[in-house]
């Protein structure tokens, strides 16, 4: 046996000269990559920078004389490149560079582990990002950040949006609730028929763990997330609306009735494994429903949702804003043409941040907004 570990090791190939072999582990959002010798059995880490490490190259990762490896790797603060990790000497080079140069030329702060206990004691996994030079005097503005799924997990990937966030000045936390994978499958079915339950409080906890570190005004705290992480942000404010100073969701669902009957089959045999068979378990799906509590919600609501999602269609979208303008809530939303489960133009994707920065600006730190239609 060469791992013994609580966490997911992936295989990966067998060196030419037959003396080793590859393999990574996803540790609590980040990833590390070993090569093991065949012989004694025995691994060691290649030194890598904090983040995503991974093995690349086909048909094998090594170099026909088995003394080089091409490895990836990325992080929140970091785009994605290839290294040549030389074992002789256990040194990686970067080979390529596909930052621009401005952003090379500055440092992004770096993603932070951290654990903390939720309601019942389960110990949450997250990753949180902490703003340069920041003052702990209880006057910053933080962003609870749910991941997609709920069959998922947030890992240490590249994220403009994260940084863009960050570098205003907001700290940010993204919380693995019960649900996430990568931390063994009781974990993974902890949220069986409770969605938007106890992960919701998981992502509450997150709240309490970033106001005791003392850099937090717990009066401008807000959430953003997309998909189910959108569905979380609808709950969040529909079940706990007096936690949060704003909100920006993208592409979420506000009623898994209506998403069963115009989002595609696939999706939906996967919903039906989450909650239950729809007839008999109507109460559940109701219960999990962000539409049964969004008229609670106080915050100021920005939704960002693609004309031609298939996954999460416009319908859910349209749900949501016509209900609370109906309630003269603060509510907006912008819909892109031609796209579908988020943003793949490059145009889209910089305007979504831009929106949800000047939301956040706007709402919880009282700056005025600049782009238009806001």
């Amino acid at each position: 046996m060469v791992t013994d570990t609580k966490w997911e090791a992936f295989a990966g190939t067998f060196s030419p000269d037959g003396k080793g072999f590859t393999y990574t582990l996803n540790a609590d959002g980040v990833t590390d990559a070993y090569l093991a010798d065949r012989a004694s059995g025995k691994a060691e880490k290649l030194n890598l920078p904090h983040g995503l490490n991974g093995y690349s190259g086909n048909p094998t990762e090594f170099s026909p004389q088995s003394n080089r490896l091409i490895v990836s790797h990325e992080a929140s603060n970091k785009p994605g490149d290839f290294w040549i990790y030389n074992i002789v000497n256990r040194r990686a080079e970067q080979l390529t560079f596909s930052a621009i140069a401005s952003l090379r030329a500055t440092p992004l702060p770096p993603s932070q582990i951290v654990h903390y206990k939720s309601f019942d004691g389960k110990t949450i996994s997250a990753l949180l990002w902490v703003p340069f030079n920041l003052k702990r005097d209880g006057s910053n503005p933080a962003l609870v950040l749910p991941h997609g799924g709920p069959t998922g997990q947030r890992v240490d990937y590249w994220s403009p949006e994260v940084q863009a966030l960050v570098t205003h000045g907001y700290i940010c936390i993204a919380p693995n609730p019960r649900g996430s994978t990568g931390y063994g499958l009781e974990f993974q079915k902890a949220n069986f028929q409770d969605l938007g339950g106890g992960d919701l409080k998981d992502e509450i906890a997150a709240v309490d763990f970033v106001k005791a570190t003392g850099y937090v005004d717990a009066k401008k705290i807000g959430i953003t997330g997309g998909s189910y992480g959108g569905f979380m942000t609808l709950m969040a404010i529909g079940k706990t609306p007096d936690v949060w100073a704003a909100a920006v969701e993208l592409y979420g669902i506000i009623n898994w009735s209506t998403m069963l009957k115009s989002s595609d089959p696939s999706l939906n045999e996967y919903l039906k494994a989450l909650l239950g068979d729809p007839e008999k378990n109507q109460k559940i799906y109701e219960a999990d429903s962000p539409i049964t509590y969004i008229r609670n919600e106080k915050v100021p609501l920005l939704v960002l949702q693609g004309d031609n999602d298939p996954r999460v269609p416009k319908e859910e979208a349209q749900q949501v804003v016509e209900i609370l303008k109906k309630e003269g809530r603060v509510v907006d939303a912008h819909y892109y043409p031609n796209e579908g489960h988020g943003f793949a133009k490059r145009e889209n994707q910089i305007d979504s941040i831009r929106r949800a920065l000047d939301w956040f600006d706007r709402y919880m730190m009282g700056k005025s907004a600049s782009v238009g239609g806001q």
